[in-house]
């Protein structure tokens, strides 16, 4: 019996992507991208959390990726968490895990303007607004 492997992040790029073709001739895209988190940290204030994530996206997939994406366009991933084990020029057992993506959604390109004008006056928590301004925006999404 498998064991359930889900996971679904939404984030920004970091970085461009980037693309190699193996000598299968399989085509994989790299990118990293950053979630952030904020929390009230009792009566202080809030606190802010960011995680970052490798990801590969494979075949028509990763082609979509590399055409689409470039750093800090927001995407959501859905697809399964990977291990990679691997001995470092020393012989020590070094491991990393990373996201293999089976569903991923372009989030909309906002002017740069319109973005600055919505972040100016914002406190950290006021995360209801967005929210609502972020549902009603048409996501790109791409399944293969």
């Amino acid at each position: 019996m498998n064991s359930l492997n889900s996971i679904l992040v939404e984030g920004n790029l970091t970085r461009d992507p980037s693309t190699k073709t193996l000598p299968s001739g399989n085509q994989v895209c790299e990118f990293s991208l950053a979630t952030n988190r904020v929390y009230k940290n009792g009566d202080e204030g809030y606190n802010k959390e960011v995680s970052y994530f490798d990801v590969e996206a494979w075949s028509r997939l990763g082609a979509a990726c590399a055409q689409n994406l470039s750093k800090g366009r927001g995407v959501r991933v859905v697809g399964r968490l990977k291990q990679d084990r691997w001995l470092d020029p020393d012989g020590k057992p070094k491991a990393r895990v990373k996201i293999v993506a089976e569903h991923v959604e372009f989030k909309p390109v906002k002017p740069e303007g319109e973005a600055q004008a919505k972040t100016q006056g914002k406190q950290l928590g006021d995360e209801d607004e967005d929210q609502e301004e972020e549902d009603e925006l048409p996501a790109e999404s791409v399944v293969f």
